[in-house]
């Protein structure tokens, strides 16, 4: 079992930078793929970006690639996504979820991710 916690989440202008931070607690951390999955107002839920158990495999959505960066720190039980060149249309509130580690590659699917974090909102004004 492990319980996450997001922060970082805010108010950027468009063009501007977050990182957003996930403290996981529990032992068995570094066993877990982990994932950023967003959700607009009035949209479904979408898969932003994951990262292997190891770091050694990454995903990104379409629309973040480039502009998005995951990535975890196994020894602190942290998780990370450094957002830059932020747009209005990535206003949403972020999630922090907890997945398989499936070998040599990262699930994408939303219900592959048992644990979930409560959210944090960012907001990219135009």
């Amino acid at each position: 079992q492990v319980q996450l916690v997001e922060s970082g989440g805010g108010l950027v202008q468009a063009g501007g930078s977050l990182r957003l931070s996930c403290a996981a607690s529990g032992r068995t951390f570094s066993s877990y793929a982990m994932a950023w999955i967003r959700q607009a107002p009035g949209k479904e839920r979408e898969f932003v970006a994951g990262i292997s158990w190891s770091s050694i495999s990454t995903y990104y959505a379409d629309s973040v690639k480039g502009r998005f960066t995951i990535s975890r720190d196994n020894a602190g039980n942290l998780v990370y996504l450094q957002m830059n060149s932020l747009k209005p249309e990535d206003t949403a509130v972020y999630y922090c979820a907890a997945g398989p580690a499936f070998p040599g590659r990262v699930p994408t699917r939303l219900f592959d991710y048992q644990h979930w974090g409560q959210g944090t909102q960012v907001t990219v004004s135009s």
